[in-house]
């Protein structure tokens, strides 16, 4: 059996990551990786295909223990020994020139002794946390966005984030480096940046599906029509069945917002029955002329 490792296939170092790198991490290499920025790279759409496989092993968390029982096996011990040879050889290198050379830099060898002698090691600075709304539109389409963040010093620090298109409500940004700095010569931490889709005056995100009003007028709704209303890439029909009424919603699939796979959800128009508050001397005569021949009396108690 061939063993990949689908750590390294979404670029990330080890199996000690949580659910959020592992989705960035995924992002970062589909968008590299992707067919439609590579077109007749065969090895690129080869890489596609194991880094979509990655993901679907690494999200599902049944999957993943038990693969990260095969990686241990094949990765995780080879890493902790490869280490542990470096760290002696490392220090074999180091007594042989401190012995024939002496220490090249003193103060260097005197901070590096004081650390030792203290138990001071490097320390990976903390991850920060903070979130951003953006619109319905702007997530669909994807967008620069900048963002300013208060340091532990008081000074502001700007940031330029890159909104992907299609971007999940709730979903994480990851700026590598740009966290709290680090302690004993420790990497910096990560800024995570979480993604709130704010509904707007035109639509409403549900799950995949986006909402919004569809206004008819009460002889539509009567009689049945066809309309037009806008999705949010373009102009879409929909036919008004005969005797729809006011809140009712008609699905049209394919037309809402985009699921991360591929396709998309489905554009939903509730119905909302406009009635005239201006008409003409002919209109309201029309009217009473219908409320003299209709029978229908909606307050009838049933």
């Amino acid at each position: 059996m061939i063993f990949k490792d689908y750590y390294k296939i979404l670029g990330l170092e080890t199996n000690k990551v949580t659910f959020d790198e592992i989705k960035v991490a995924y992002r970062e290499q589909a968008k590299k990786y992707h067919p439609d920025v590579n077109v007749g790279n065969r090895n690129a759409e080869d890489r596609f295909k194991d880094i979509n496989e990655a993901y679907r092993i690494l999200s599902e968390a049944n999957e993943r223990r038990k693969y990260d029982r095969m990686w241990n096996n094949y990765v995780g011990r080879r890493k902790a020994k490869i280490e542990d040879g470096t760290r002696v050889k490392t220090s074999i290198v180091g007594d042989f020139f401190n012995i024939f050379f002496g220490a090249v830099d003193n103060k260097k060898m005197e901070a590096q002794t004081a650390t030792s002698k203290s138990g001071k090691v490097p320390k990976k600075g903390e991850n920060i946390d903070t979130e951003i709304n953006i619109s319905i539109n702007d997530a669909f389409y994807g967008a620069d966005k900048k963002i300013s963040l208060r340091t532990v010093n008081g000074k502001m620090k700007n940031f330029d984030v890159k909104i992907p298109a299609g971007i999940q409500n709730n979903e994480k940004i990851r700026l590598i480096g740009q966290g709290k700095a680090g302690e004993n010569g420790g990497k910096s931490g990560d800024l995570f940046i979480k993604i709130n889709i704010q509904d707007d005056t035109n639509f409403k995100l549900i799950g995949y599906d986006l909402y919004k009003y569809l206004p008819i007028t009460p002889w539509e709704a009567a009689l049945g029509t066809k309309a037009s209303i806008a999705s949010i890439d373009e102009e879409v029909n929909v036919i008004v069945p005969k005797g729809t009424q006011s809140g009712e919603l008609i699905s049209i699939g394919g037309k809402g917002y985009k699921n991360g796979k591929g396709s998309r959800g489905d554009l939903v128009a509730e119905v909302k029955i406009m009635v005239p508050t201006e008409m003409s001397e002919k209109e309201t005569e029309l009217f009473k002329d219908l409320s003299e021949v209709s029978k229908f009396e909606p307050r009838i108690k049933a």
